[in-house]
C-alpha cells in the first residue's frame, strides 16, 4: 500500500482477502491494486463479487481508449462493508459519462477522478459491434471527447 492509503473495508475470501482503500482494491491473486478509475463494473450477488476492469489499449492526446478485462468473481461469505464501499468509491470516481450512438455501434466516454490527478480522466469504450477501423471513426471520437471536455470544464 502507498503511504497516503488507509483501509476502509475488507472481508475474507477463499485463499486471501478483498481489501477495500481510498485508493482502490487488492483483490486476491492480483499483486497490485485496482485503482478506483479502472473498475468499470462492480457487481455483487449476495455471495458473489463480480468485479470487471478496464485495461488501456490506445493513448490519445486528450482520451484513452480502454477495453474490458475479464471479469473476476470472488465468493465473500462474509462480506462486511465491501460491495457498499466498492459501489460508493466507483460511484464516486465517475464524473461524467456520455454514450455517443453511431450507425452500427457506438462509444462512451467517461471522465472520471483518479487520486493524485487533477481534473477529470477521459476514457473512451467503444460498443462491441463498433468498427473501431472505421473510417473517419478515430477523427470523430476525438472532436467529440474535445467538445464533451471543453463543455464539462465549462460548467465547472
Amino acid at each position: 500500500m502507498e503511504r497516503d492509503e488507509r483501509v476502509l473495508a475488507w472481508a475474507s475470501a477463499a485463499a486471501a482477502a478483498v481489501v477495500v482503500t481510498n485508493r482502490g482494491v487488492w483483490l486476491p491473486d492480483r499483486a497490485d491494486r485496482l485503482g478506483w478509475h479502472q473498475v468499470h463494473k462492480a457487481v455483487w450477488s449476495g455471495e458473489v463479487l463480480t468485479i470487471t476492469a478496464a485495461e488501456v489499449v490506445a493513448r490519445h492526446e486528450q482520451y484513452a481508449v480502454v477495453v474490458d478485462l475479464p471479469a473476476i468473481s470472488i465468493e465473500l461469505p462474509d462480506p462486511q462493508d465491501v460491495p457498499e464501499q466498492i459501489r460508493a468509491r466507483v460511484t464516486r470516481s465517475v464524473g461524467f459519462t456520455v454514450h455517443q450512438p453511431l450507425d452500427g455501434g457506438g462509444f462512451l466516454v467517461v471522465g472520471r477522478r483518479v487520486a493524485g490527478v487533477d481534473g477529470l480522466t477521459w476514457t473512451v469504450r467503444y460498443d462491441p459491434n463498433t468498427d473501431v477501423d472505421a473510417p473517419g471513426l478515430a477523427e470523430y471520437t476525438a472532436e467529440f471527447v474535445a467538445a464533451t471536455r471543453s463543455s464539462v470544464e465549462r460548467a465547472d
